[in-house]
């Protein structure tokens, strides 16, 4: 059974740091492009930041310079190191595995709240 589940959301001030986690279980964590995605009410998902095996990262344009994706490959984990917050950055935040190849093996984590306030 694969299981993705996040932590370290929370409420912070414009300017303020978090860190979210996602621990994976049930994958080969290495045969999976490892992204974060967030949704704000009232609009689509999007996705942030991704990572795979070879090292290559991909951010979404609005928080490059601000957030950092990295993975422990020991402990099947990725993070998502978010700097510089701003209130456009609230969302509830997804952690996700999608396999290149099998695109049915596709999972989510259960999201976790980031609120920025100004």
């Amino acid at each position: 059974q694969v299981q993705l589940v996040e932590s370290g959301g929370g409420m912070v001030q414009s300017g303020g740091s978090l860190r979210l986690s996602c621990a994976a279980s049930g994958i080969i964590f290495n045969d999976y492009i490892m992204n974060w995605y967030r949704q704000a009410p009232g609009k689509q998902r999007e996705l942030v930041a991704s990572i795979v095996a070879s090292g290559n990262i991909n951010y979404l344009d609005s928080v490059k310079g601000r957030f950092t994706i990295s993975t422990d490959n020991a402990k099947n984990a990725i993070y998502l190191q978010m700097n510089s917050l701003e209130p456009e950055d609230t969302a509830v935040y997804y952690c996700n595995a999608h396999h290149p190849y099998h695109y049915s093996q596709n999972y989510w984590g259960q999201g976790t709240q980031v609120t920025v306030s100004s």
